[in-house]
């Protein structure tokens, strides 16, 4: 079943047209990496599917409802687009209990999402304290909050060590594998190709490739090449048809 359908999606900011006809979807249980060049559309498209902006044409959906028609959206959809800005004299309790209240969770989750992104031990420290890496995970930590059946992540690895890019990898493949569904764009090629499930490739708000990653690296009858060789071969072939 597609959790997540994008179909047609346009979206302009005067001249320049940032997302062209876009068109892709994600299954339930599997991850699903979203990737292309800087400015290739990624980060608009996650903003228009969370509702962040309006598309000029098309649709994208969450089973079809839109996200701000959602009953109880942080119920059914948890998202990380950027780093937060904490209050710095806050703790990371502080934080999340303050996010469940204005979205109406129970006060026990947030001991859970504290434990789930390994944050138990730091929880009543102020942020100000915080790595980059571990204010991260206090982002993920409030995705997490309505135990959400769909997560939407922009550059989550951001910040994170090496321990916590691969903490992060075994997360999201064990919550794939429980029936539920992530969505994540990246530029790390490397760590997407040990991660994700399918991949979706854009350029120039375009999708270039869509399907399983085992079947990305065969594209065009090309075959033993990794996930880097495949993406540049395919958003450069793009890029040379609007020249």
């Amino acid at each position: 079943m597609d959790t997540i359908v994008v179909s047609g999606l346009t979206k302009r900011y005067g001249a320049v047209t940032a997302v062209d006809d876009l068109s892709f979807t994600v299954a339930q249980g599997r991850v699903t990496g979203l990737l292309g060049p800087n400015g290739a559309g990624k980060t608009t498209t996650l903003r228009a599917l969370l509702g962040f902006t309006h598309p000029d044409a098309g649709s994208a959906t969450f089973a079809g409802t839109i996200y701000r028609e959602l009953e109880h959206p942080t119920r059914h959809v948890g998202a990380v687009l950027d780093t937060a800005t904490f209050h710095p004299g806050r703790t990371a309790r502080d934080h999340l209990e303050i996010m469940a209240v204005a979205a109406g969770i129970d006060l026990k989750r947030v001991d859970d999402v504290l434990a789930q992104v390994d944050l138990s031990d730091v929880a009543n420290r102020r942020v100000k304290g915080f790595s980059l890496g571990m204010r991260q995970r206090l982002v993920l930590a409030g995705a997490l909050l309505g135990d959400p059946a769909v997560l939407v992540l922009d550059e989550p690895a951001n910040g994170l060590d090496p321990d916590g890019v691969h903490w992060l990898r075994l997360f999201l493949r064990e919550f794939a594998s429980s029936g539920r569904t992530v969505l994540v764009s990246s530029h790390m090629l490397a760590e997407v190709a040990q991660t994700v499930d399918d991949v979706v490739i854009v350029s120039k708000g375009r999708a270039v490739w869509q399907g399983p990653l085992a079947d990305v690296v065969q594209v065009d009858g090309r075959t033993g090449e990794s996930l880097e060789d495949a993406f540049f071969a395919l958003t450069h072939t793009q890029e040379r048809s609007f020249t």
